[in-house]
């Protein structure tokens, strides 16, 4: 969470007063609706991983899904210094952040499923009281960041450090078990 919160927290609401001079009506508007959009993503995420085919989302799904995510924020960091003919930096923000805002939910209902799959059947509590734990470690290292950042590098800085996020996050998915008998195993050992 913190890959979202490095530029949702502070650094899009305040780009978005300070250069495209919204109001604060339609900053906050922008901002449900992308938190309402995420919700509804939420949703179907087992019929787009394919958990209601009886396919259980494994660590290559969360691999699979966070490897274009990555790219998002890098991208569109790359491209907001320019001016594109065809698409101004608004409608290069908003597109871009909606997508952002798919492929997080999807990743995000993953790593939440899979830590429960990856749990201790006698730890679970414990397994994910530490998943939740470390989800809010990186929300306040991605808020602090997220102030920081734009002060000295401004929103680019702030997308660019989503994308460092990201690639750890694809780095460690490198290492999940990749099969659900690798999950048994990986179970079976942490026991």
């Amino acid at each position: 969470f913190g890959a979202r919160d490095v530029w949702f927290v502070v650094a899009i609401p305040v780009y978005f007063q300070a250069v495209f001079h919204w109001s604060h009506t339609q900053v906050g508007t922008f901002m449900a609706a992308w938190i309402i959009g995420y919700g509804c993503i939420q949703s179907v995420v087992p019929s787009i991983t394919g958990n209601k085919h009886s396919k259980v989302p494994d660590g290559r799904i969360a691999l699979i899904w966070t490897i274009p995510l990555t790219f998002v924020p890098f991208g569109i960091a790359m491209f907001l210094p320019y001016e594109i003919s065809f698409l101004s930096r608004e409608w290069l923000l908003i597109i871009g952040l909606s997508v952002f805002g798919v492929l997080f939910a999807i990743n995000s209902s993953v790593h939440s499923f899979l830590i429960l799959a990856y749990s201790k059947s006698e730890g679970v509590s414990l397994d994910v009281g530490f998943y939740y734990m470390a989800n809010a470690l990186g929300r306040l290292i991605g808020t602090i960041l997220s102030g920081a950042l734009y002060q000295y590098y401004a929103l680019e800085g702030c997308l660019f450090m989503s994308s460092v996020f990201l690639l750890l996050t694809v780095i460690i998915s490198i290492y999940l078990p990749k099969s659900s008998n690798q999950i048994n195993l990986a179970k079976q050992q942490m026991q």
